[in-house]
């Protein structure tokens, strides 16, 4: 059959797949939606979660359907379109920079992403002699972009607080609201008043669901709903007052979990967008959507070259399940900005897994001083908020045992004398030191360094030969590689724990309203029970020992929330209690009796009375 796609790729994207056709899971949102690729996740192996999980980011780079388009894609004509005039609005604040800003703003992963992004395109703009033009906001300040706090998203007079802060006194400010799912209200609030001042603020919103999707139950603190502000902006998109970006890239391989393919697909499409840009305005002409593609096949081969690896990067899976099943710790250890997404990775096994903040750690090697907005916040906030060099050496290195595993993540044009200095002193204390290392073409890893790690995934990238802002590109592959590892690393690791139910985050810790909500369509799916049940359990769990009063029962999302998030095992207590039709209390001693999670859960779904799956359900409510 001959090929449909418009353009020619770098990797082999999938056809259209089952989550596009209209009658699948139809009330729940593409990025709640579970990936026909990964129902059975919890029953492969490494080598297979690996493959899976491979498959399922390839689908970023997927073209809508020709016979049947029913989502717009990133290579999408609107998609594209819409790129390059945001990037000609970034365009206009480089041109004239004084009373100038670009802010990148998100919660959780979104806003460890805005950080990740504006520290780069600073440095870049540094390079050439340039004042940097960007910041960036996350929900929370900077505690969140080292610490799991996604409770901070949940208030939109919050966002807009943070975002007078940062833009009192400018002229033109381009604000690039990120919401994965479009459901945020941190950046809904920041939405809405750019929107109502307009004479300074362009507002720019990226997601990766429909408008129609968007999140439509009350914000809190706010008028609108998430939707409602989407929509507005949708009306002033025709006036080039505000933008929307939010091609669709399928479901997540483990169900709602968008620091995975979302949290890619976000730096996909913004620094694609922010380097055309930049490589473009030096040059004293617009970008094009030639410029634009040129950038995007690069992420395209960035997925080709790491999933080449795919063997170590089970081996490695292996090893992080292996240390964690002993009650050993993993710490990322990486250099520059790699270190960054290192400490994202560990951050968001927290609410993702219900993990302690001590499994999977992150720590950045290298000079940090210029990065956050507000380093004093960090300082001295307790051990959850560590992340630096002498972090490591004081609080971890001096503890480490042999049931630990250590991963260096470098590439070779870092320090390699101290990349080895630190292996050296690791080694002395465990023998699970591995090595995520990038390279280019004609570069060897030194001898005595490739020594002391009994097992490394190497990476090696085509010379680029671009100007300056284009060598940047090779950066962002990097970036991007290393954190496609070590997302599918921790999420293969947690899966071989027996975290995940089919491809469903069971044990998610529920640290805000939309993970209040994805918990409540947890239940409804998997005990095939009403919501108003389903509900109720939940709260019960939530709120136990307390019997469940009236108040209570009619208290905000936000009061449950807060008791919620300091809980463990919230989702599978109250499943379990569905299912058996027995007490909290016994629910919770069954949990603690068994091996794994999901294998009490599967006995229960297995058992008499209980013969259904995961097709036999209606779509659970999303609001």
């Amino acid at each position: 059959m001959p090929s449909t796609k418009r353009y020619q790729h770098v990797i082999e994207t999938p056809e259209p797949g089952e989550w596009e056709l209209s009658g699948y899971e139809a009330a729940v949102p593409i990025t709640e939606k579970s990936n026909p690729l990964t129902r059975n996740l919890d029953k492969a192996d490494a080598e297979k979660i690996v493959q899976l999980l491979g498959q399922c980011d390839a689908e970023i780079f997927q073209e809508e359907g020709q016979i049947m388009p029913t989502y717009q894609r990133l290579y999408s004509e609107s998609v594209l379109t819409t790129m390059l005039q945001v990037a000609g609005k970034v365009q206009e604040v480089l041109k004239e920079p004084d009373g100038g800003l670009v802010v990148l703003s998100g919660g959780g992963t979104s806003g460890r992403m805005a950080f990740l992004m504006s520290v780069s395109f600073n440095q870049l703009m540094k390079g050439l002699g340039q004042k940097p033009l960007y910041t960036y906001l996350i929900a929370g300040g900077d505690r969140s972009v080292v610490a799991s706090r996604e409770r901070t998203e949940d208030s939109a007079l919050h966002g807009i607080e943070e975002l007078k802060k940062v833009a009192a006194g400018k002229k033109r400010v381009v604000v690039i609201g990120i919401s994965v799912g479009l459901s945020a209200p941190f950046v809904a609030g920041q939405m809405d008043y750019c929107m109502d001042n307009t004479a300074v603020f362009l507002p720019v919103l990226v997601g990766f669901n429909p408008v129609s999707m968007a999140r439509n139950d009350p914000i809190e603190d706010w008028r609108s709903t998430f939707r409602q502000v989407a929509e507005r902006m949708q009306k002033m998109q025709e006036k080039q007052e505000a933008f929307v970006l939010n091609p669709a890239i399928g479901p997540e391989g483990l169900s709602g979990s968008s620091r995975m393919k979302g949290g890619s697909a976000t730096k996909i499409l913004l620094e694609t967008l922010l380097l055309a840009a930049h490589k473009t305005v030096d040059q004293g002409v617009v970008s094009s959507q030639r410029c634009l593609l040129e950038i995007l096949r690069t992420f395209e081969r960035a997925h080709q070259v790491t999933y080449s690896q795919s063997s170590k990067i089970a081996t490695l899976t292996k090893q992080v399940g292996i240390s964690l099943e002993k009650k050993g710790h993993v710490h990322l250890v990486g250099w520059q900005t790699l270190g960054i997404i290192a400490i994202m990775d560990g951050v968001e096994c927290i609410h993702t897994f219900g993990a302690d903040f001590r499994d999977i750690r992150g720590f950045l090697i290298g000079d940090h001083n210029d990065m956050f907005n507000q380093k004093d916040e960090l300082s001295s906030q307790g051990p959850q908020f560590t992340f630096s060099q002498d972090d490591f050496l004081t609080s971890v290195l001096p503890s480490l045992t042999e049931i630990d595993t250590v991963v260096f993540i470098f590439t070779l044009d870092d320090n390699l004398a101290e990349v080895q200095a630190l292996a050296e002193r690791v080694r002395e204390k465990s023998r699970n030191i591995q090595a995520l290392v990038h390279s280019t073409v004609g570069q060897s890893l030194p001898a005595p360094l490739k020594k002391l790690f009994p097992s490394l995934i190497s990476i090696t990238w085509p010379l680029l030969f671009f100007d300056y802002e284009g060598s940047y590109v090779q950066k962002f592959q990097r970036e991007l590689s290393t954190k496609w590892v070590l997302n599918t690393v921790s999420t293969g690791a947690h899966v071989l724990l027996g975290k995940i139910l089919q491809n469903h985050m069971l044990d998610l810790r529920i640290a805000n309203s939309k993970l209040f909500w994805r918990a409540l369509a947890m239940l409804q799916r998997f005990s095939g029970q009403s919501k108003a049940r389903c509900i109720e359990s939940l709260l019960q769990v939530i709120h136990f020992p307390q019997p469940l009063s009236n108040d209570v029962r009619a208290a905000p999302i936000s009061c449950h929330v807060q008791v919620a998030h300091e809980k463990e095992k919230v989702i599978p207590t109250a499943l379990l209690s569905l299912l058996l039709r027995c007490s909290i209390t016994e629910a919770k001693e069954r949990l603690a009796a068994a091996s794994s999670v999901c294998e009490v859960v599967r006995s229960a779904l297995s058992g008499p009375g209980q013969k259904r799956s995961i097709q036999a359900f209606g779509d659970p409510v999303v609001p």
